[in-house]
């Protein structure tokens, strides 16, 4: 019997170690959580079936003897995307805008990993997110977690950068759950400069993101 449990144990650590998936590739940055493109790599990010994680938005994926370390931003409806250049790079060893290659799902591993292996995917090490828009996924994460200890708040309006202004917010969640920023909370005003930018999917062509 104890052998038996033994064996249960190891193959769940196993299947904790690296969980195997069909990654597909994703051209189009977005952010369902309101994570801003203009302030992390956008050709290193997640996009699984499941909502990102409090306590951890890193995860190592590795395809054909080769590795990568993603930010999950944001939820798909079931596939496990990820960035073109991402994907590109796990099934060619090189980057999408280089040698840019079409195609479906490859086989891959995941695991998640610890934030401070993604600490080069955020501009400044904080999670970077919308003021206005990203409150409801902050405050639901408990004080102790890493997005609630390791976020900025901006007081820019949408994930691709083009409305707002690039200032950070501050949040007392004892007095109100509404960011205090130095100009109106929300504002509309375009904000230049801060371009997120996308790799057509088959062309490696580099283009301004919308949304």
């Amino acid at each position: 019997m104890l052998s038996q449990i033994a064996t249960t144990l190891s193959l769940a650590s196993v299947a904790l170690a690296g969980t195997g998936i069909s990654i597909t590739p994703h051209d189009k940055f977005s952010s369902s959580v309101g994570v801003l493109g203009c302030k992390i790599n956008t050709n290193r990010v997640a996009y699984w079936p499941m909502q990102p994680s409090c306590d951890s938005m890193c995860y190592k994926v590795s395809a054909n003897g080769r590795s990568v370390h993603l930010l999950q931003v944001d939820s798909s409806g079931g596939a496990y995307d990820i960035s073109y250049d991402a994907w590109n790079y796990l099934y060619t060893g090189q980057g999408a805008a280089k040698n840019p290659q079409m195609g479906g799902g490859i086989p891959a591993e995941y695991e998640l990993a610890d934030m401070s292996e993604c600490a080069d995917l955020l501009t400044d090490g904080k999670l970077p997110l919308q003021a206005a828009n990203s409150i409801n996924f902050f405050v639901s994460c408990p004080a102790s977690s890493w997005v609630a200890q390791n976020t900025k708040l901006w007081n820019i309006q949408n994930s691709v950068c083009t409305l707002g202004f690039d200032e950070t917010c501050s949040l007392d969640l004892a007095v109100s759950n509404q960011p205090k920023c130095p100009h109106m909370l929300g504002i509309q005003t375009p904000l230049e400069g801060h371009d997120v930018d996308d790799i057509a999917y088959g062309t490696g062509s580099v283009i301004t993101a919308v949304q």
